[in-house]
């Protein structure tokens, strides 16, 4: 164990306040809450501030601001840089091992050291807990993780050269954190972290209520890519997307973030107290198969595989992304007919020729022959869950639409519900003591880093993000094979075969694709809604 600045912790742990009991530390301090703070409004929610213990946008929102990383998106460039690492890495002779350099001096913000052995600790902690909310999938290749010395990381790695290894440490697997505050083989709670002022990324945390509201302040140590251009930053955490847009068209807040609904965000841009602001696409709507209880899954009475897949493939024939994309979402999200989304190597709209008409429109003739041929009963009973707090108000008209379009032609007969987000994050999965709770259900994606294995490991490599007990050893293997596959020609094929094979088997539908949008005063500066698809907030200002 390297040594620690003992009295830095007591000092820091001194100067909060409180713990509530409801989960939360408060602080009333100057800065956090006074009028020259950034003020940020989201419908987002906070799965777990320990970053092992979460695999969502809410959670991932805090973490990016507080803890730091190897390497991140540099704002300017959108290229992947050195965060508290020193140099952009080198690989050894085989391919198999990669080093990494860390910055000298680097402290937590409580004054312990942050040296190579906290960067060993993070990612082992990650792999070792394994939560099921987890991004635990993403270091599927890293075989293990040694610090040579204080500031001398070796990752040796299953994939030779591996294409994807920079972008998982930049990952929500990659928050380097405190070995002396975080539990080294169970999650740790917000209170702790906080209590111990265990951050070392542009922010601190000074005060925390859960889901309710969060206070950050500059973290004056922090040596990485993106210092804090201003001195502290609130965050109101929002039930429904119309209080967040009356909140910035009133100035009650200086940007709204997540999830404003698509006729919201029309008239905001017409609105001159605001502006509106868009980045690059990335973020994915789709639907999610249960194997294990989907109609004739494995542990249903009835399990037939050749049935369930039939099933699948009906779903994918009826489905009218069109009419979503349009009437739904007003065009703030397009039609997406492949696994790897436009713009990204590999893309191919297999979905489109495979299914409904050919041409993007569906078919219910086609989707009853599917299950005719199969042996399917009809009408189908479905039972379709979907979440409105975390994904936005919309979900609720798109999965209305969606339920309308699969009982076109009396095919299937849908028993629609929802479900608030923190439970139905736990329920959907399929673990070791649970086949999980739902049949088909909502999820959406918001990626990690932006390249196509982002959009194939989590989904469809064992031990996936999805937990839905999908599993295919073909699709597996390539996913590995194109990891580590330096020509780019032959990564692509690679690509294109995978998606071809999912195509078929439909673990998941992707329904719709769409881009970033942020909504802040009209004397908000910085706001930059980059590559990484994230919203950091070091580079905002306000006059």
């Amino acid at each position: 164990m390297k040594s620690r600045k003992v009295m830095a912790l007591i000092a820091s742990v001194a100067a909060i306040a409180s713990l509530a009991a409801c989960g939360g530390v408060k602080d009333d301090g100057a800065g956090a809450a006074d009028g020259s703070a950034i003020t940020i409004g989201t419908t987002d929610k906070i799965t777990s501030l320990d970053p092992a213990g979460s695999y969502d946008n809410g959670s991932y929102a805090v973490q990016i601001n507080v803890f730091p990383f190897l390497y991140a998106q540099d704002y300017n460039t959108s290229e992947l840089s050195p965060d508290i690492a020193a140099d952009d890495g080198t690989w050894n002779s085989d391919g198999t091992e990669f080093t990494v350099k860390l910055k000298s001096g680097l402290k937590f913000a409580n004054g312990n050291d942050l040296t190579a052995s906290d960067v060993k600790f993070s990612f082992d902690r990650v792999k070792k807990i394994n939560d099921e909310n987890g991004p635990s999938s993403l270091l599927a290749n890293i075989d293990s993780v040694t610090a040579k010395d204080d500031t001398t990381v070796v990752f040796k790695d299953s994939v030779p050269y591996d294409v994807t290894l920079k972008q998982v440490l930049s990952s929500p697997a990659g928050p380097i954190v405190d070995e002396d505050s975080f539990s080294a083989d169970k999650l740790t709670d917000a209170d702790t972290i906080v209590s111990k002022n265990a951050f070392a990324g542009p922010y601190k945390l000074t005060s925390y209520k859960n889901n309710e509201a969060l206070a950050y302040a500059k973290n004056d140590s922090y040596k990485g890519l993106t210092p804090a251009k201003n001195e502290a930053v609130q965050v109101k955490y929002f039930a429904d997307a119309s209080n967040l847009k009356l909140a910035v068209q009133q100035g009650q807040i200086d940007v709204a973030y997540r999830s404003l609904s698509p006729t919201d965000i029309e008239d905001l841009s017409k609105d001159s107290k605001v502006k509106v602001v868009k980045g690059p696409g990335g973020e994915e709507r789709f639907l999610a198969f249960n194997f294990k209880i989907q109609p004739y899954g494995e542990s249903q009475p009835d399990a037939d595989a050749a049935k369930a897949k039939a099933v699948r493939q009906a779903v994918a024939n009826l489905i009218d992304r069109e009419e979503l994309a349009t009437k739904v979402y007003k065009g703030t999200y397009t039609p997406m007919y492949s696994f790897i989304p436009d713009g990204l190597a590999g893309h191919e709209d297999t979905l489109k020729s495979a299914y409904g008409d050919g041409n993007g429109k569906p078919s219910t003739e086609k989707a009853k022959q599917v299950l005719e041929a199969a042996g399917v009963k009809t009408p189908v009973d479905l039972k379709l869950q979907y979440n409105n707090d975390h994904y936005g108000s919309s979900s609720a008209d798109e999965y209305a639409a969606i339920k309308n379009q699969l009982e076109e032609g009396g095919l299937f007969k849908v028993d629609l519900q929802s479900t608030e987000w923190t439970q139905y994050n736990k329920e959907r999965n399929v673990t070791e003591d649970s086949d999980g709770s739902y049949p088909v259900y909502q999820l959406g994606w918001f990626p990690d880093y932006s390249d196509p294995d982002n959009y194939l490991s989590p989904f469809f490599r064992d031990g996936n993000f999805v937990n839905n007990a999908y599993s295919n050893k073909e699709v597996n293997d390539l996913i590995v094979k194109q990891a580590g596959e330096k020509d780019a020609s032959a990564r692509e094929d690679i690509l294109k075969q995978i998606q071809k094979l999912e195509t078929e088997d439909l673990s998941t539908i992707p329904l719709l694709q769409g881009a970033q949008v942020a909504v802040t005063g009209a004397n908000v500066k910085g706001v930059t809604l980059d590559a990484s698809f994230r919203f950091r907030y070091a580079s905002v200002t306000k006059s």
